[in-house]
Parts: structure tokens; C-alpha cells; sequence
């Protein structure tokens, strides 16, 4: 009997659907769905009963197991597409705001820590270079810090090829270079002085620094260094 019953609801869901197409061509997809659905569960129903051969059970029990899981998936669905409310929205601002309060003065801090290690051994390369470019060119210290950068061809003594473009212009990692040489004595420059301080103070860097032909590098962090300044360690 059950088999002649899923029968007739499987007979009846045919006609049905005739009917909306003739009777409302413009139903929509949706009340079909419903249909179909409501109609195949009771089917499955009756494909789980007990007087039913155990294989057309079981396909009816995977068919109802199916039916259901697309159910719970379905409700699960619109429970979740309500979105965040207003007071979970400010207590993800408000965290952010606390991890950025954090982070950023680390930053900044570890920020002008390199450029303030970045200018003292920029300081050092550049007294290495006026050391090479006296040997080399038998006319004392470089007039420019240009002097002492990159070379298009061979080297000269107006583009030695020893530093960098970007020091060889005099800003390199939020500091500024300046760079003085010492009078010409008998068409050689036997002196020069180098100072290094932040591009944007409290920003860049908070140290001033200072060098000349002797090598030694020196530190103050309150006004541009000089030759009285202390060096710095090491």
C-alpha cells in the first residue's frame, strides 16, 4: 500500500504543476520548490516505512537525511546573513584603536633607532672615502660630497665612484649631510668637518652627529654636534 500511495503523491505532484502552468504561467520558481519539497518528504516518509523492501528503505532514509541537513544548512544560513550589530562593529574600533595606540610609538621608536644607526655608519663611510680619495688623487680631502660619487666612466677626482648616489646628494635615511672642507693650502684641502642631523627632529631621529678628518664621530642630542661633543661609544 505504501508503494501505490508514493505513487499517487508522485502522480499528484504532476498534475499539480500542469495546473500552475496553465492556470498561473507566472508562478514563481520558489512555490514550485516548495511543492517539489513538501511532496518528496512525504514520499521519503513512506520509503522509510517498515513494510518497504530494506534497500528502497535505506534510499529513503539517505533521501530524508539529505532533506534535512539542506534544512538545518538553510536556517544556519539565515541566522548568519543578519550581519554585525552596531556594538560588536565598536568593539572591533575600539580594539584596533588600542593595538595601533600600542604598536605605533614602537614603531616610530624602532624607526629613529635605524636611521640614527644608518647615519653613523654613513659618517664612517664617508671618512673612509675622503681617506681613499686623498691617496688616490694627491690633492687632499674632496671639495663636495658630489666628488665622491658614482662615476659614469672612469673614475676623476669631480666623480670618484666611492659612495653612493643617494649619500653622494647629502640625505640618506632622514638624516642630512653637510659637508665642509677645510681651506686650500698649495691647491690641497688637508681639512674637512661633517655633520649629520635628523631631516625632521623627534621624527627621523633625535641625535645630532658630527665627524671630521681626524675619523672621530661624535654625538650631542640637543643641538647640532661639534668638535667639543663627546664621541660616541665605539
Amino acid at each position: 500500500m505504501s508503494d501505490k500511495k508514493c505513487q499517487r503523491n508522485w502522480s499528484n505532484l504532476g498534475n499539480r504543476w500542469l495546473v500552475m502552468d496553465e492556470a498561473a504561467p507566472a508562478t514563481s520558481l520558489f512555490s514550485r520548490i516548495c511543492l517539489v519539497s513538501c511532496e518528496l518528504h512525504s514520499c521519503t516518509r513512506l520509503l522509510m516505512s517498515s513494510r518497504l523492501a530494506p534497500g528502497l528503505r535505506q534510499g529513503g532514509q539517505a533521501i530524508h537525511e539529505t532533506m534535512e541537513w539542506m534544512n538545518i544548512k538553510e536556517e544556519w544560513m539565515r541566522k548568519d546573513s543578519r550581519g554585525f550589530s552596531l556594538i560588536e562593529l565598536l568593539i572591533v574600533v575600539a580594539i584596533i584603536l588600542i593595538i595601533a595606540a600600542i604598536a605605533i610609538p614602537n614603531l616610530l621608536r624602532s624607526r629613529i633607532a635605524a636611521n640614527q644607526a644608518s647615519a653613523v655608519g654613513s659618517l664612517r663611510t664617508i671618512n673612509t672615502a675622503e681617506i681613499t680619495y686623498a691617496s688616490t688623487y694627491n690633492a687632499g680631502y674632496s671639495q663636495t660630497l658630489a666628488n665622491l660619487g658614482p662615476a659614469t666612466g672612469t673614475p676623476t677626482a669631480t666623480a670618484a665612484g666611492l659612495i653612493d648616489s643617494v649619500l653622494a646628494s647629502g640625505v640618506k635615511s632622514g638624516y642630512t649631510f653637510t659637508y665642509t672642507p677645510g681651506a686650500a693650502t698649495g691647491g690641497r684641502i688637508d681639512t674637512y668637518s661633517l655633520n649629520a642631523n635628523p631631516v625632521t627632529v623627534g621624527t627621523t631621529g633625535t641625535n645630532y652627529y658630527f665627524t671630521d678628518h681626524s675619523g672621530v664621530i661624535r654625538q650631542n642630542s640637543a643641538a647640532q654636534a661639534s668638535s667639543t661633543d663627546s664621541p660616541i661609544a665605539g
